[in-house]
């Protein structure tokens, strides 16, 4: 147990029991169930997957309110901050992996897998293969049985040019933002916050249209070869990721609205600023990687 000083934090603070670890597992185990399925033509798969996410959102505001009342109740001393730094530190990490597992499948493909597949082994099984990348030059676009269709790969001009400049402004924003709150200028911070957060809904709305024109211009889609799996996958991905920063931003400047944080003490926002700009990296690499190269 913990011991406090009257009108000190705790040197530890010790929750009680929680049942929001066990209800979250529920959430995402309909989230898997109902996207597996729904993927597999079972026409039930999308009612569950919906279920598990509106379970999930409901379990997360639960969660995040409570450590929040707790926060502010003055529970959080030093031993929670740095707790804290770490856990979001170590997730991000998790990430860095989660995009490094992505991006060396991307350069396999690209530097071995295709290649080989053009090699003097395959070239009894399928003569009229081209080892290019991206796979649209004739004979690759469309596999000896034809269930590829033909497709026209993304450029980087200018959608996703666009949305470059659109997360590295966020970034600028954001920092400026956090330069703001350390100096104790509430209404400067939560100017520039919302004026990232706006940037970061711009994004995913850019990205929704250029998945539109992708699909109905280009017939660019998730089963068009190893392109098409590929730049959904990475785009897909990351942009799931950046409505999530986008969402944490959201509720860090709605926190500050309310009086929320201090010069001295805002881990808070600093744990969600960390987060965006590792997207904005990843996007970074992305943007070269799949639209450049």
């Amino acid at each position: 147990m913990s011991t406090t000083t009257p009108g000190t934090a705790p040197r530890y603070f010790v929750p009680e029991p929680s049942r929001h670890p066990a209800f979250a597992a529920f959430g995402l185990f309909w989230v898997i169930l109902g996207a597996a399925q729904w993927i597999n033509g079972v026409d039930w798969g999308k009612y569950a997957l919906f279920f598990g996410l509106a379970w999930l959102f409901w379990v997360l505001y639960q969660w995040f309110g409570e450590s929040i009342r707790e926060s502010e109740g003055g529970q959080y001393g030093r031993k929670i901050d740095l707790s804290y730094r770490w856990s979001m530190s170590w997730f991000i990490f998790s990430e860095v992996m989660f995009f490094g597992a992505f991006f060396t499948a991307l350069w396999w493909m690209r530097s071995h897998s295709i290649p080989a597949l053009g090699g003097v082994d395959n070239a009894l099984l399928w003569p009229d293969f081209k080892a290019v990348w991206p796979t649209v030059a004739p004979g690759t676009t469309a596999s000896p049985a034809g269930i590829i269709e033909p497709f026209q790969v993304m450029t980087p001009f200018w959608l996703p040019t666009i949305n470059t400049a659109l997360l590295l402004s966020s970034g600028v924003t954001l920092t400026i933002a956090h330069h703001a709150l350390r100096e104790n200028h509430r209404g400067r911070t939560i100017a520039f916050m919302w004026i990232t957060v706006l940037l970061g809904a711009t994004f995913v709305a850019v990205q929704g249209y250029e998945y539109f024109h992708a699909y109905n211009d280009l017939n660019l889609k998730l089963t068009s070869g190893a392109y098409g799996s590929t730049f959904y996958m990475l785009t897909g991905f990351h942009g799931f990721h950046v409505i999530v920063g986008m969402l944490m931003l959201l509720f860090i400047t709605l926190r500050l609205m309310k009086g929320h944080f201090t010069a001295e003490r805002h881990f808070g926002f600093e744990g969600a600023a960390w987060y965006w700009h590792f997207v904005d990296v990843v996007w970074l690499g992305l943007y070269t990687l799949v639209y450049w190269m």
